[in-house]
């Protein structure tokens, strides 16, 4: 029996620890601690090395709902409608430190070690000291303002330098920003000053990834398209077309991205083609609010109350996940579970192994398939190839030297197909 039919149930665990909706989460390091941020004003601290996961701390004291949490060492921070952020420590579940100066909404928290940032909805972004000395006060804490921007500021993204000198800031390190005016922007850490404007979107921009070198930032719009940039020129590369409303997750996989839309599917796209190669449709068509890729597969969590796991490569939906009653908001996995945060005010753990557990026959077999595909594909490749070579030598034989230019850029789409599967 495939997996899409199992009648087993996949449920392991449901937390209601939480008294309102779960808007956020994320991992530590080492993936042994979960926490999560809530409409209850309040953000909870999980251990994920218990099967069913345990809750080993509550962090209270946000006057507004907890829009965004991160991780760094052995503190947790919060960042929240109150317009603050929040240190924690983990020991103790005590708020060490309150960052103040925003004067909206905290929509984004990243922190790089030495510096906390935050994005907000008063148009700004913001540099702060993570390691603070005695008696600074919460608005002495900021080092600079990222001014510029006309509307809320939501995604961000820092680009370390490579300039390695005793300096903590380096000029070279790079803030992105992107914004509900419909626009994006690098920024220089060391001088505050704006680099390039990313503009071309016709919408707000919903969410950023940028590759491993980032030096290609992805935007996705509440126009429903992606846009890739040059970070150093500011230059549009591509715009990646296929979704027909606003792009909500995007993900980097090598030379690959995966976008989730409030149309109802997920997309996989070449990056370098901008092609989209994969769609991957929603039980009820509704909007993909979160994803992950993970171990070959696609996971996502979407506003009809269900979180579904994908074939990567064909598109195939493999499972749902039904049970919560509310949005599911955020999700992760952690070796053969699937933890998913919803506007239900729960938390569930679900069972995953199945995809993961395979028999040494079950693998075996799969690399055997794969072969087999591998080699149709390779000589299908080849009869096209043929075709084209002869087509081209019949219609002009004295370019000679352009049937090799062909064959390089077959060995180019062969390398991509091959990563696709």
């Amino acid at each position: 029996m495939g997996a899409g039919n199992s009648k087993k149930s996949a449920l392991r665990a449901t937390h209601d620890d939480h008294e309102n909706a779960i808007n956020c989460m994320v991992l530590s390091e080492d993936s042994s601690l979960l926490v999560t941020g809530s409409d209850d004003k309040t953000a909870r601290m999980w251990c994920t090395q218990t099967e069913d996961m345990q809750c080993l701390g509550v962090f209270k004291g946000h006057k507004g709902y907890v829009s965004c949490v991160a991780i760094n060492d052995t503190f947790v921070l919060t960042g929240s409608e109150d317009c603050t952020v929040r240190k924690w420590d983990m020991t103790t579940c005590d708020c060490v430190f309150v960052y103040e100066g925003h004067e909206k909404k905290i929509s984004r928290i990243i922190c790089t070690g030495e510096f906390v940032f935050s994005s907000s909805l008063d148009k700004t972004v913001k540099a702060w000291f993570f390691d603070l000395p005695d008696l600074m006060t919460g608005t002495d804490a900021c080092i600079k303002t990222f001014t510029g921007h006309t509307k809320g500021v939501t995604p961000i993204i820092f680009i370390p330098g490579t300039d390695f000198s005793e300096s903590k800031i380096h000029p070279d390190d790079v803030l992105l920003t992107g914004s509900h005016d419909r626009t994006a922007r690098s920024w220089s850490f060391d001088t505050g000053d704006c680099l390039k404007i990313f503009k071309g979107h016709t919408d707000a921009i919903t969410c950023m990834v940028t590759d491993v070198s980032g030096n290609f930032l992805y935007t996705g719009s509440n126009d429903g398209t992606i846009r890739s940039w040059d970070t150093r020129t500011g230059k549009v590369i591509k715009v990646l077309e296929g979704h027909t409303n606003g792009v909500m997750c995007m993900a980097v996989v090598n030379r690959l991205l995966y976008s989730g839309s409030r149309d109802g599917t997920a997309r996989c796209w070449v990056r370098e083609m901008g092609d989209s190669t994969r769609t991957y449709k929603s039980k009820f068509k509704e909007s993909i609010v979160c994803l992950k890729f993970f171990g070959g597969y696609l996971f996502t969590g979407s506003s009809d109350t269900t979180a579904a796991v994908y074939d990567s490569k064909s598109g195939a939906r493999l499972k749902v996940y039904e049970g919560h009653t509310g949005t599911i908001s955020c999700l992760t996995v952690i070796d053969t579970r699937l933890i998913t945060g919803s506007s239900d005010n729960t938390l569930r753990v679900w069972d995953v192994d199945e995809f993961f557990n395979k028999t040494e026959g079950d693998e075996d077999a799969d690399e055997g398939e794969e072969e087999d595909e591998e080699e149709d594909k390779r000589e299908r490749n080849l009869e096209e190839l043929d075709k084209r070579l002869d087509s081209y030598i019949d219609d002009d034989p004295d370019m000679a030297s352009s049937p090799a230019e062909i064959r390089r850029k077959d060995v180019d789409l062969d390398s991509i197909e091959d990563q696709l599967g």
